[in-house]
């Protein structure tokens, strides 16, 4: 029965095409959507993914890194005084105006204060040493090159921030985040560029490198006990970029919607490939009444069914996964936030498989018409 249903496909693949098209479409769209929604609320913790520190001090109920608040720099010192610290670095957030050349009106930039030290943790990732240089520079601050244009700058243009002249010094990738345009600056130059005194001689966050980053829920704990050096919580960066994310995934609402949208996604592909497979099973009716009249059981017909199903669903997810690397490839050479991990990949393409099988399912009412008794109509 399942050699049977191999050369069934083989040999009524038109009847079966409509059916792996389904599938390989819907699987496709499970994948770019799950790429897109990981990209995009992923681009929420690019301060964190994109830096190599292990530990992140700031205000208490922090909910994401974009909402922090000034807390004091003896935290710093706290930080230091413990043996697992190898390193400490603070981060400076500021809200800001950007006012470019070019006619683009004022546009809402977050202005990431790091420090350009070559070794220096924040933007390790996606900052080269030479290019972390250029931030010595008063006033030199650097962008993603997706965001030239809609900042309306070129490498080497001047714009002004806060009311402060600037200038654009380099442009790198993966520094896109969500929300608003993330400029990235040395300490001092965000310090001018803050236009709140009161928060002068306060950082936004402190991020720390351990002795042993197998360590870090342990030591963050442990530094989160004590508050002699004013308000603050320590988080791993692991736990903080998770709780940034699911901050903009569910609490803003955001999240909520593109569940749904997969909902559909699902429900729409099984309507569609149900309906494509009992097509295909309905052509070859007087085939299957055939098997019948010799002897063949509904239940071995069964089999026949699940199988062309399941053949049906792996040839559509092979066709979903290479148009979906192909695609996966254009998003990030054209600066598109799209991020795939494996086991995410696998729950979609395990989504794609059990839609065919439930499919196939469907399809098995159809068999009620294989009567071998129609043979003689």
């Amino acid at each position: 029965m399942v050699a049977l249903a191999r050369k069934t496909l083989v040999h009524e693949w038109r009847r079966f095409l409509p059916a792996i098209l389904a599938v390989g479409f819907a699987s496709l769209l499970q994948l770019l959507q799950a790429a897109l929604v990981l990209g995009i609320f992923g681009s929420a913790s690019v301060y964190i993914t994109g830096s190599s520190g292990d530990l992140w001090a700031g205000y208490p109920g922090t909910q994401s890194v974009n909402l922090g608040r000034p807390i004091s720099e003896d935290v710093a010192m706290r930080l230091r005084m413990d043996p697992d610290v190898t390193q400490v670095e603070p981060f400076r957030w500021v809200d800001a105006d950007w006012r470019g050349p070019r006619d683009t009106g004022g546009v809402s930039v977050f202005v990431s204060g790091i420090d350009p030290s070559p070794d220096a943790m924040m933007f390790s990732k996606a900052l080269p040493p030479a290019l972390r240089a250029r931030l010595n520079e008063p006033g030199a601050v650097i962008v993603d090159k997706a965001d030239l244009d809609s900042l309306g700058v070129d490498i080497g243009d001047t714009a002004a921030i806060n009311g402060q002249r600037v200038r654009v010094v380099g442009v790198s990738s993966g520094l896109r985040a969500l929300g608003g345009v993330n400029i990235v600056s040395s300490l001092d130059t965000a310090r001018v560029l803050d236009v709140a005194p009161e928060d002068a001689g306060m950082m936004t966050y402190f991020v720390a490198k351990l002795r042993d980053p197998h360590k870090a829920k342990m030591i963050a704990k442990r530094l989160s006990d004590s508050n002699a050096f004013g308000p603050y919580t320590v988080w791993t960066a692991r736990e903080f970029a998770r709780q940034s994310q699911l901050y903009w995934m569910l609490d803003t609402g955001a999240g909520a919607g593109v569940l749904f949208l997969a909902g559909i996604v699902f429900l729409v592909g099984a309507v569609i490939t149900s309906q494509t497979l009992i097509a295909a099973v309905i052509g070859s009716i007087r085939e299957y009444a055939t098997l019948n009249a010799l002897g063949v059981g509904r239940g071995a017909l069964r089999k026949v069914i699940m199988e062309q199903a399941f053949w049906v669903g792996a040839l559509g997810i092979v066709c979903s996964v290479v148009i979906g690397i192909v695609l996966l490839m254009i998003a990030r050479n054209r600066s598109v936030p799209m991020e795939l991990h494996p086991l995410t990949a696998a729950v979609c393409l395990t989504l794609s498989m059990a839609l065919a099988l439930i499919s196939g399912l469907a399809t098995m009412r159809s068999l009620r018409r294989a009567d071998p008794a129609s043979l003689l109509r």
